[in-house]
């Protein structure tokens, strides 16, 4: 007589539900991806920008050390909202994401910021203490 209970059989089902709703929406999250975000990762360095959007100003550019993760995932690139860093980085195929928009890849670091202010709705940008 098999030792399977009830409840391991129902385990197993679940888990493999899970894992088939798991891969289908990391297929469906790539197939959502424009286009203009998958440019490869060599190339010239991004654009420094400095602007105010949304009424929030947002600036970037090559950083020099100063930042946290900015020589190592950010390649190098810093990012701030209002004077405070926003945490990048640059992903292998050349796209970027941030702390606030990890699931959400997009072509430059500005486009990035601007994604930032939006998904903020007008909240301040709290600093990422990493322990």
């Amino acid at each position: 007589m098999s030792s399977i209970t009830r409840r391991r059989a129902l385990g197993v089902a679940a888990g493999a539900a899970g894992a088939a709703a798991g891969l289908a929406l990391a297929h469906s999250a790539v197939a959502a991806t424009p286009r203009a975000a998958t440019a490869p990762a060599a190339g010239p360095a991004p654009a420094a920008f400095d602007e105010v959007y949304q009424g929030r100003r947002i600036r970037g550019g090559a950083s020099h050390g100063g930042g946290h993760h900015g020589g190592h995932h950010g390649g190098g690139y810093s990012v701030t909202i209002d004077g405070e860093e926003l945490h990048v980085m640059r992903n292998a195929d050349g796209t970027w994401i941030s702390v606030i928009n990890h699931y959400e890849p997009v072509a430059t670091p500005k486009a990035l910021a601007r994604a930032a202010v939006r998904e903020l709705q007008g909240a301040p940008l709290v600093p990422l203490t990493l322990t």
